[in-house]
């Protein structure tokens, strides 16, 4: 894996992330880095783009609300976070963790926080998976004997 597809792998799971649950994680990590704002939370709208059946042409869907955050840690470190929705404390949060992700200190962040993530939408996604199965219905076609 690249160093910018493991960044992406992290990034996307701190933007999946229940907020609640990243609150938790990062808090009993126990880190306060110093930082200061290159951007601070603020809320915005993107648009959504689809495709028909996953290949065909894209459309625009709508807009979505999402947060962004960019920081710098004291030691020089940058960081981003983007989520959907108007929380700026999870912005903040995940750019946070993105930040430390390119420290020295990645392998504790890691640990406390993006693989319990990464493991909790894992499990969250599996579910769904079981229960859409569960509700499957395969339909098939008898022939008439009839000419």
């Amino acid at each position: 894996m690249t160093e910018n597809s493991e960044r992406q792998a992290w990034m996307g799971t701190l933007a999946k992330a229940p907020a609640a649950e990243l609150a938790r994680l990062w808090e009993r990590l126990g880190f306060a880095p110093e930082h200061e704002f290159l951007r601070a939370p603020e809320v915005g709208a993107v648009m959504v783009r689809g495709r028909p059946g996953a290949t065909g042409a894209p459309f625009n869907l709508g807009e979505m609300t999402v947060t962004r955050c960019s920081l710098r840690l004291g030691c020089g470190a940058v960081g981003h976070g983007y989520v959907q929705g108007r929380d700026k404390a999870h912005a903040t949060t995940a750019a946070l963790v993105d930040a430390l992700m390119q420290t020295d200190e990645a392998a504790r962040v890691r640990e406390g926080v993006v693989t319990p993530l990464t493991e909790a939408l894992a499990e969250a996604k599996a579910k769904r998976r079981a229960k859409a199965a569960a509700t499957k219905v395969e339909f098939f076609t008898m022939q008439r004997g009839e000419d």
